[in-house]
């Protein structure tokens, strides 16, 4: 990895020059991709994005077109045999603009808007699956969390709740997969944007559960549950079990780490094995 990442302002620089776009900055360099930000002919900012896995790329990319369609499309350019983009820079600048103050809602309904749209992709075969996401990373990692775990008995309740998870074919879709406020940046003109994606194909509940528990931890969990059952007509009682154990998955991964988001995740955890017993 640290070899690509040596190697990726080579690429950006190559992919830049097609589009004749001037690189002037990099934005964030991850474990996941580089980005960098530049400037087009035309005046317009632009992100110039660069993946180090070639698979991660390319769904990336086919989610986000078929989320974001013209006139509002965030794939300007894509260059397969580099595994490099050029996206809208949404709002103007990293980060995107200013985020309305109903932005729980317009967020709400992007999410449902975009898994409207992933029902009718033909190819999410070529997706990794929910199904195996749960079975091979997150269920076995929470076990093995468990076994050092100094968070008393609440994470055996909430283990056992989460056993309550069930995906419905009928709500299977294309699934963003990593739901975090930083990214859906806002357009100048108050629209959310869906960013940076970890697509799979699944039960929507995830994504609803993901955003409830991640969008911003420990700060309005109650109102995206609530909002997620009204947009997605999956019920709180359905939501609850995926809800608990994403947020489970989340507070052992903070202990282990020694991340101050724990106490927050404690909190959230114990709000949500309260509504179990409502």
């Amino acid at each position: 990895m640290n070899g690509w990442i040596d190697e990726a302002p080579g690429l950006l620089t190559v992919a830049a020059a097609r589009w004749s776009l001037a690189l002037d900055g990099y934005h964030d360099a991850g474990h996941a991709s580089v980005i960098a930000t530049a400037a087009a002919a035309d005046g317009s900012r632009v992100l110039v994005k660069a993946w180090p896995d070639r698979d991660r790329y390319s769904r990336e990319i086919r989610a986000l077109r078929l989320w974001h369609r013209e006139p509002d499309g965030i794939v300007l350019a894509a260059d397969d045999d580099l595994s490099v983009a050029a996206l809208a820079l949404v709002g103007g600048a990293p980060g995107g603009a200013a985020r309305p103050a109903h932005e729980t809602s317009l967020v709400s309904a992007a999410l449902h808007r975009a898994h409207g749209r992933g029902r009718s992709e033909p190819g999410l075969s070529m997706f990794p699956q929910l199904h195996d996401h749960i079975t091979d990373e997150v269920l076995p990692r929470v076990r093995r969390r468990l076994g050092a775990t100094a968070l008393g008995p609440r994470t055996e309740s909430a283990l056992w709740h989460a056993a309550g998870v069930r995906e419905h074919p009928a709500r299977e879709t294309l699934l963003h997969g990593d739901l975090y406020r930083e990214n859906v940046p806002f357009t100048e003109d108050g629209r959310p944007v869906l960013l940076d994606p970890l697509p799979m194909s699944g039960d929507v509940a995830y994504d609803w559960a993901f955003w409830t528990v991640y969008y911003e931890v420990g700060r309005g969990t109650g109102g995206r549950l609530h909002r997620a059952s009204l947009v997605s007509g999956v019920s709180v009682k359905d939501l609850l079990p995926w809800c608990l154990l994403l947020g489970l998955d989340g507070l052992l991964y903070y202990e282990e780490t020694g991340d101050a988001r724990m106490t927050l995740m404690t909190r959230v955890l114990d709000a949500l094995l309260a509504r179990c017993t409502e």
